[in-house]
C-alpha cells in the first residue's frame, strides 16, 4: 500500500510539470497570434467607406490606403474569423487614432456608421455647392443636381431650381455617407422650414416679399458686407428700391454674372454683361440667390428698422462699412470720395 502511494506521489510532479508546460505552450501560442493584432496601432483616424455589395478585398484596399497592407490584412483576417459579410455593411465607419486591428475589426463589423458633417458657409453657386457636398457623400454631384432639378423635390418649400441655393441655410448638418440626395435635401429642407415658420413668414409679408425673395435679398446683402450691424440697413435699402420699381444696381450681382469674384472695382466695362443676374440691366430681383446665406443675416433684415435709403457706397476709409443716402445727389458725393480713394490706391 505504501509502495503504491509512493509511486503515485512520485508521478504527481511530472503530471504537474506537463500540465504547466502545456499551459505555457498555449499561452505562448496565444500571445504569438494575438500580439501582432494588439500591439500595432493606427497613427491617425480614418473613415473607411464600404460600398454596397462590397467584398473583403475591396475593404482590405480601403484600409490599406490609410494604414498599409500589413494592418489591412490583420483586420480582414479577423473579420473573416468573425464571419463578416461586407455586402451587408454598406456605410462609412471611423477607425480612431490609436486603434489596433481588433478594435478596427469591431468597428467595421458591428459598429454604427460614423456621421458625415457637411458645413454650408457662403457657397457662391449651385455647382460649387453640389461639388463640395458630393465630395463627402456616396452620391455624385450630378445626382444631387438632378434631385434639385426635380420640381417635386423643391415644390414643398416654394422654390424652383434657380432658387435652390436658398434652401441651404449656412449651418452644419450631420448625415450618413449612404444618405441619398433626396434624403439630404429633406433634412436640409427641415432646417429651412424651421426658420420660415409663421412668424418669419409674416415678417416677410410685411416687407412685401416672399421667403424666397428675402433669401435672394439676403444673399446680395451678404456679398455687400461682412458687418452684421449693417445688414439690416442694406437689406431694407434693396427692398426700398424694389418697392419703387428701381433697378437694384447691386455690384455683387454683376460679379456673380461674370463668375469673377476677384473684381474689386465694378466699372462700365463690367456693367454690360448680358445675364438675368445683372441688376444694372434687369429690374427686380435676379432669378435666385447669388450665394447661400445665414439665419443671422435673415434675422437682421426681417427685424430691421424702416429707413428711406435708396443708395449706398463703400466708405472711402476702406473700413468695410458704407455711406447711405436718400438722394442721388448725396450718393454722387459719396461715390466721388470713394472713387478718389480707389484711384489713390491704384485700384482699377
Amino acid at each position: 500500500m505504501n509502495a503504491k502511494r509512493n509511486e503515485i506521489q512520485s508521478k504527481l510532479p511530472k503530471r504537474l510539470l506537463y500540465s504547466l508546460l502545456g499551459l505555457a505552450f498555449i499561452i505562448i501560442a496565444f500571445l504569438l497570434l494575438l500580439y501582432p493584432v494588439i500591439i500595432e496601432r493606427t497613427e491617425k483616424a480614418a473613415i473607411i467607406r464600404i460600398p454596397a455589395n462590397a467584398t473583403s478585398a475591396m475593404v482590405h484596399d480601403s484600409i490599406a490606403k490609410y494604414y498599409g497592407n500589413g494592418f489591412a490584412s490583420k483586420v480582414t483576417r479577423l473579420c473573416k474569423v468573425r464571419g463578416t459579410d461586407f455586402a451587408t455593411r454598406h456605410g462609412a465607419y471611423e477607425i480612431p487614432e490609436g486603434s489596433n486591428a481588433l478594435t478596427a475589426m469591431r468597428r467595421l463589423t458591428r459598429g454604427g456608421q460614423t456621421p458625415v458633417r457637411i458645413t454650408i458657409n457662403g457657397f457662391r453657386d449651385i455647382d460649387l455647392l453640389c461639388r463640395r457636398i458630393a465630395a463627402k457623400m456616396e452620391f455624385t454631384e450630378h445626382d444631387l443636381r438632378a434631385a434639385l432639378a426635380d420640381p417635386a423635390v423643391l415644390e414643398p418649400y416654394g422654390l424652383d431650381y434657380n432658387q435652390a441655393m436658398a434652401l441651404f441655410l449656412d449651418d452644419t448638418y450631420e448625415v450618413y455617407w449612404t444618405t441619398s440626395p433626396q434624403e439630404l435635401i429633406a433634412k436640409i429642407g427641415r432646417n429651412y422650414s424651421s426658420f420660415w415658420n409663421d412668424i418669419n413668414r409674416n415678417k416677410a409679408e410685411a416687407l412685401g416679399a416672399t421667403p424666397a425673395e428675402i433669401m435672394t435679398v439676403a444673399s446680395i446683402t451678404d456679398e455687400e458686407t461682412n458687418k452684421l450691424s449693417e445688414k439690416g440697413t442694406i437689406g431694407r435699402l434693396y427692398i426700398n428700391r424694389l418697392r419703387k420699381g428701381m433697378r437694384l444696381q447691386a455690384d455683387p450681382t454683376v460679379r456673380f454674372a461674370l463668375k469673377d469674384y476677384s473684381i474689386r472695382r465694378v466699372t462700365r466695362k463690367h456693367l454690360g454683361v448680358e445675364s438675368p443676374y445683372n441688376t444694372y440691366i434687369h429690374k427686380g430681383l435676379p432669378p435666385g440667390p447669388i450665394r447661400t446665406t445665414s439665419r443671422a443675416t435673415l434675422d437682421a433684415i426681417l427685424d430691421s428698422e424702416p429707413n428711406d435709403y435708396l443708395y449706398m457706397c463703400a466708405k472711402e476709409d476702406f473700413s468695410g462699412t458704407h455711406n447711405f443716402a436718400t438722394s442721388f445727389e448725396e450718393h454722387s458725393r459719396n461715390a466721388r470720395r470713394y472713387q478718389k480713394a480707389l484711384n489713390a490706391r491704384g485700384i482699377r
